[in-house]
């Protein structure tokens, strides 16, 4: 049976990230809108080399200046409760104050590690978007190349760490058991954190990705209560809190975007947990927002590229699709935010019944 002190130590700093998150934003935005913290031109090319208007159209950054970077706000917050609980356990020693400390080395020593390196990485990527938009050689931040190197790394100590200091090779495949990877854990383990990052395309829309993220990871804090994995469900909805916190600001009109310092930590982070959680087959499902615009992206580079230039959506990702279309922004965020709930819902009884 689950404690009053379990629930408390889940929600508890999860209201905490939320209020931290809060009162941190006006300090970062003003510094943001000072210097000018946007990128000073629209999407004028897609990723296969070719001129988007469309795409150019749906942006227009440079009319827009609204600041990058509001990522910070997610893993700050994050980090300063996480922080803030662990030194109250260490400078107040009490029955209470102890069980709430969830930093653990079993369960969030690594997905915490992975949202800072990740979104320190993501941050020098948005620096380099900035202050290159004028054309110099840091124009268009780290190229795609640099940035799976970065990925490689981070999922390469991923999976040592679960191989190796945790012991696991082992996935669970919902319905039909247990299989034993072996030493290909590590390259699996590899190659789902770099499917996963695909899926930050979708920071694109006022609103769209915080919405998304916020509902994955209450997802997960959910699997993981109910597994008795309780520090890592608290580490979650401290996630959670902090994106509520971005979510607040970041509504139509958004005051800035999550951008790569967001998007990176946050879905390097969601493979970690979902390994933690043996839920990789099911992240699919509790990820579906984050597949579709990853599929959709990689469906129209495939098409450009092998039926001479034709494409299946007007733009990608799938969401810029239906803006094209003439969908308003407001009603795309709102569609996804439904459906983001739904997946999540499934792939909680997924993960609960499988």
């Amino acid at each position: 049976m689950f404690q009053i002190i379990d629930i408390a130590k889940v929600f508890i700093p999860s209201a905490a990230a939320f209020f931290i998150g809060l009162a941190i934003t006006p300090l970062l935005t003003h510094y943001l809108y000072k210097y000018k913290a946007w990128k000073k031109r629209s999407v004028a090319v897609a990723t296969d080399g070719r001129a988007a208007p469309i795409s150019q159209r749906l942006h227009r950054d440079e009319e827009k200046k609204t600041p990058r970077m509001g990522g910070i706000i997610i893993w700050l917050s994050v980090l300063f409760t996480i922080l803030a609980v662990w030194l109250i356990s260490k400078i107040f020693p009490s029955d209470t104050t102890l069980k709430l400390d969830f930093l653990s080395r079993n369960q969030t020593w690594l997905p915490l590690f992975v949202l800072v390196v990740g979104s320190l990485i993501g941050l020098i990527d948005d620096i380099l978007e900035v202050i290159g938009g004028g054309g110099d050689h840091f124009a268009g931040g780290l190229s795609l190349k640099k940035r799976l190197i970065v990925v490689l790394g981070i999922g390469s100590i991923g999976a040592w760490w679960f191989f190796v200091k945790l012991g696991i090779s082992t996935i669970m495949i919902p319905f039909i058991g247990v299989v034993n990877l072996g030493f290909f854990f590590i390259p699996f383990f590899i190659l789902v954190m770099m499917a996963v990052y695909s899926g930050g395309v979708i920071d694109g829309i006022d609103g769209l990705a915080g919405g998304v993220f916020a509902s994955i990871f209450s997802a997960y804090a959910g699997i993981a209560f109910f597994q008795g994995q309780i520090d890592l469900a608290a580490f979650c909805a401290v996630i959670v809190g902090a994106l509520l916190a971005f979510l607040w600001f970041n509504i139509p009109p958004a005051r800035f975007y999550m951008s790569e310092t967001g998007t990176m930590g946050l879905t390097l982070t969601l493979t970690t947990v979902a390994f933690l959680t043996d839920t990789v087959l099911i992240l699919p499902i509790i990820a579906m927002p984050l597949l579709a615009a990853s599929a959709s992206s990689s469906i129209q580079l495939l098409s450009k590229k092998f039926r001479n230039g034709k494409k299946v959506f007007l733009v990608a990702p799938i969401h810029h699709h239906f803006e094209a279309i003439g969908w308003a922004g407001p009603k795309v965020v709102m569609r996804y935010w439904i459906l983001s709930v739904v997946f999540a819902l499934l792939g909680m009884i997924l993960a609960f019944v499988g």
